[in-house]
């Protein structure tokens, strides 16, 4: 091999490294011009704000669907599911408002989120993983192993089920990290299991004594969730350089029952509706919650899964904590029978968990590949 290929294998291998240690480390790092292993073919670019706009914003275009947590547990509980309903059905989102969860529990772990990632890379190099079975993964872009085109993202992973198992393997630094996360699982759960007695009444199906009325067997899905996994990822964006050319994540959908994202008041998350990309405006205090694509195949394709991407810009850091809940890893998921008829047959085949992470882990995610591959009609 003659010094000048050797010079560009070593120059290449420098690239890959650096790249491979995630885009905070990048942004500290102080690059001008993003590298190429970041620049997203032209038709998958973010189309709808100017090159040069400084700072590069997002017009917030969309009004997603309020619901009033509070509402749920009072007189107006029907017209709130009806509402409910609606959301999941035309818009796959929501926002929660009135949850519940006190104020110091969000924001705590908004802040030890952010603190995380102000570690030196020799600390959060510890949790590198490309094991998608790791109780904690730190990583970059969406899957650095698969990816063969980069976003701009950071983020870490942590199993949150069961919790006396998962809390030994996270991170011990910042020192108040698990105590503070902890707290936010525990709410967050408990706010899950709400939201699903509702949504479960919202598709006509009887609850009586946390029961569901079934015909055909005597499994109760709310206990199943009672004891379901939860995977909470705590995303980091930084300032981009470049920020028309890439993505914070690429347009996909949530394998779960739900999830519910906290997010900082800068603007990054679209979705997708009528073919068209819309911004969501953050409202202070509330999360943001979606339908995942096992609520889909539950509720026979009547609730939604729905696309969404996360954009970045040239200025400032963007935080956001997704938790996301559903059955327990080994649990078959399949479309609920009442919800299935002859005028509306079912239309998923049967899924668990453990088909998800095979899938994924061998190929590279890109929007509702997965659930696309357990339809039947």
């Amino acid at each position: 091999m003659s010094p000048s290929m050797v010079m560009v294998d070593e120059t290449r291998k420098e690239e890959e490294d650096l790249y491979q240690k995630g885009v905070k480390h990048l942004s500290e790092n102080g690059i001008a011009k993003l590298p190429k292993k970041y620049v997203w073919p032209v038709s998958e670019r973010p189309n709808n704000a100017t090159k040069g706009e400084v700072p590069y914003t997002f017009k917030s275009n969309l009004n997603l669907p309020i619901i009033d947590f509070a509402d749920l547990q009072g007189p107006n509980r029907s017209q709130v599911l009806k509402a409910l309903a609606n959301a999941c059905e035309h818009y796959g989102f929501f926002q929660l408002v009135n949850h519940g969860i006190p104020c110091d529990v969000t924001s705590s772990m908004m802040d030890v989120g952010k603190r995380f990632f102000e570690l030196p890379f020799e600390e959060r190099e510890k949790y590198m993983t490309s094991n998608m079975y790791s109780p904690v993964r730190y990583g970059t872009s969406f899957n650095q192993t698969k990816d063969g085109v980069f976003s701009w993202r950071d983020f870490l992973k942590l199993m949150c089920h069961p919790l006396s198992d998962m809390l030994p393997h996270w991170p011990s630094s910042p020192l108040d990290f698990r105590k503070l996360v902890v707290s936010y699982v525990n709410e967050t759960k408990y706010l899950f299991l709400m939201l699903m007695e509702a949504i479960i009444e919202s598709l006509g199906l009887a609850i009586t004594n946390n029961n569901i009325t079934r015909q055909d067997d005597n499994d109760n899905i709310l206990e199943q969730l009672k004891d379901g996994s939860q995977l909470m990822v705590v995303n980091c964006y930084p300032p981009c350089p470049e920020p028309h050319l890439t993505l914070g994540m690429p347009p996909h959908s949530d394998y779960g029952f739900l999830t519910l994202l906290l997010q900082d008041e800068v603007e990054g998350l679209q979705i997708q509706l009528r073919e068209k990309w819309f911004t969501v405006q953050p409202i202070p205090g509330s999360f943001v919650v979606n339908v995942g694509d096992h609520l889909e195949i539950f509720s026979n394709g009547r609730y939604k899964s729905v696309l969404h991407r996360a954009i970045v810009n040239s200025t400032r850091t963007r935080i956001s904590v997704a938790s996301l809940h559903s059955v327990p890893v080994t649990t078959t998921i399949r479309p609920w029978p009442k919800l299935t008829n002859e005028a509306n047959p079912r239309r998923y085949m049967d899924t668990d968990f453990a088909t998800f992470l095979k899938y994924a882990s061998s190929t590279e995610p890109k929007k509702k590949n997965f659930l696309e591959s357990r339809i039947l009609i």
